[in-house]
């Protein structure tokens, strides 16, 4: 990892400046959180494609549901807690079940939120979203690979969700790093265990990786960046290689990362897992780093085990 740190809600703003380049059918909406979902960069360069809907989450959605049928590929941001929560009905009736093509992009997910509290700390997204027919669900972990897959989902059709924090994290991959959509990342070879991270925790991880080299233990990290379609063959293949399985995520246990790798040991290769995540409870006000460690999800708690 790099020195250098960088929330993947700014990586998120830079790429779609970019990406505004590329295509001008690139349409962005907010939600009167443009300053902090980064997506005021856009505004600044697009303004004739940039529309601040207010306080209005659902008719923003709506509202993106509708430039999809006229051929425009609609970026829709607010906090992950307005999008996931407050708007699901828009998301699954709107978007999800035309299976029209919005970009949903989430900011100030899971306890990293920090300060913000448990009211917006949003833990249940993944399992709202990857439970929806026709949802894709990505939770990128660092700037490279955010920019990367935020022009990349605009190849594709239909509903995609990306999980984004405020966050600072390292940064992870060099500039020339490739991604593909359902496919993960394997970061060494070890045996001893395998941690399957996602998002914020994909950092963490590769910290007690290098701490447990130290003790002579040496694991593997995979970075499952896209949550749905989930990539089943790297699980089973890890499953069978190392000896140890744990799921570490910014986000409830239930119905997150750890699930849905669960669904696949039971259905393909039977194995345990151990979930770290938060424990069906609510955040807590805090610094983000502080929280990591109250509930567990920090690199000295994966040593830990």
């Amino acid at each position: 990892m790099k020195n250098e740190k960088k929330a993947t809600r700014k990586s998120y703003g830079e790429a779609l400046v970019e990406l505004g380049k590329e295509n001008e059918n690139i349409i962005v909406l907010d939600a009167d959180l443009a300053s902090s979902t980064k997506t005021e960069m856009f505004k600044k360069e697009y303004p004739d494609r940039f529309f601040d809907i207010g306080i209005a989450e659902n008719n923003m959605f709506s509202t993106a549901a509708g430039l999809a049928t006229c051929g425009k590929i609609p970026y829709a941001s607010t906090f992950a807690v307005f999008a996931a929560g407050r708007s699901y009905d828009q998301i699954r009736t709107s978007i999800c079940y035309p299976k029209l093509n919005v970009k949903i992009c989430a900011t100030h997910c899971g306890v990293t939120a920090g300060e913000d509290g448990a009211t917006h700390q949003m833990l249940e997204d993944i399992a709202l979203m990857r439970a929806l027919p026709n949802m894709t669900v990505i939770s990128p972990s660092d700037d490279i690979q955010t920019k990367y897959l935020i022009k990349e989902i605009s190849k594709i059709q239909g509903p995609v969700y990306v999980r984004l924090s405020r966050y600072e994290t390292e940064i992870i991959y060099e500039e020339n790093q490739k991604f593909e959509i359902g496919k993960a990342i394997q970061i060494g070879d070890g045996t001893d265990a395998t941690i399957f991270a996602t998002g914020v925790t994909v950092a963490e991880s590769l910290k007690a990786k290098e701490m447990l080299k130290e003790r002579g233990i040496n694991i593997r990290v995979i970075d499952m960046h896209t949550i749905k379609p989930i990539d089943e063959e790297i699980i089973i293949k890890c499953a069978k290689e190392t000896k140890k399985l744990i799921s570490v995520e910014d986000h409830n246990i239930i119905g997150g990362l750890g699930s849905a790798i669960s669904e696949i040991l039971t259905d393909k290769y039977p194995t345990k897992l151990t979930r770290l995540g938060i424990k069906d409870q609510f955040g807590k006000s805090g610094k983000a780093e502080q929280l990591l460690q109250y509930f567990g999800i920090s690199a000295e708690a994966i040593c830990a085990l």
